[in-house]
């Protein structure tokens, strides 16, 4: 018999503001090593070990050593949606400074949540794809149809890997800035990579916001029509 998820514990490992700042500077798929965690969460490298020690514990977090440095990345695709579920449903921070205002309105345009496309810009183009008729709505998930398959084949994208994957292939993730559903699972994550090897989108320096280039601003209106958001 199954037993019942102890959310109680998970509640307790995320409910930490070190903790917390630490797991959502994770939310853009790299893997990052403690110093920097523990910078981003204003708190000592020995105090942030700690901390990091229990989230792979408790599972949430798993890392990778190289020499003597560790590097620290989201457990699962699952723990990303979870974040960004939490993070729609939580009361907004007030905005103190410009740069802040400045971060913010980049990470509400358009980042990545974990592997896939998120903001205005993952929201539009999962709209689009609805619109298109080559996604479908289906409880928690979207469904990929022949249209569809046919289509993102031709663009590129990894259709057939991602079918075969043991994670979720096209799950709804709740967008916490836009309040709406964004594409993501393998196929979310397959078509995010097919935008970033064309360069019609590209990283920007905190890891998670994305800019769309000048290649992806006409590559994106003429392939799927978005046009009104760029």
């Amino acid at each position: 018999m199954s037993s019942i998820p102890n959310i109680i514990e998970v509640a307790s490992l995320i409910g930490d503001p070190s903790r917390i700042a630490m797991l959502v500077s994770l939310l853009g798929g790299k893997a990052l090593p403690a110093s920097e965690l523990a910078s981003t969460a204003r708190i000592s490298p020995q105090t942030a070990s700690s901390h990091l020690a229990k989230l792979v514990e408790g599972g949430l977090l798993r890392h990778e050593s190289y020499g003597r440095h560790k590097y620290f990345r989201l457990a699962s695709s699952e723990v990303a949606n979870a974040l960004e579920a939490l993070q729609a449903i939580a009361p907004q921070k007030p905005v103190r400074s410009l740069r802040e205002s400045d971060q913010l309105k980049a990470l509400q345009y358009a980042r990545t949540c974990y592997d896939h496309l998120a903001g205005k810009i993952g929201v539009a183009l999962t709209d689009k794809l609805l619109e298109l008729k080559l996604i479908e709505e289906s409880g928690k998930d979207f469904i990929l149809n022949e249209a569809g398959k046919k289509r993102l084949k031709q663009f590129g994208v990894e259709v057939e890997g991602s079918i075969k994957s043991r994670r979720h292939f096209a799950r709804q993730c709740l967008d916490w800035s836009e309040r709406r559903y964004h594409l993501a699972g393998s196929l979310g994550a397959a078509l995010t990579t097919r935008l970033f090897e064309l360069e019609w989108i590209e990283k920007l320096p905190d890891g998670r916001a994305v800019r769309v280039t000048e290649a992806g601003i006409n590559g994106l209106s003429e392939e799927f029509g978005l046009i009104k958001i760029l």
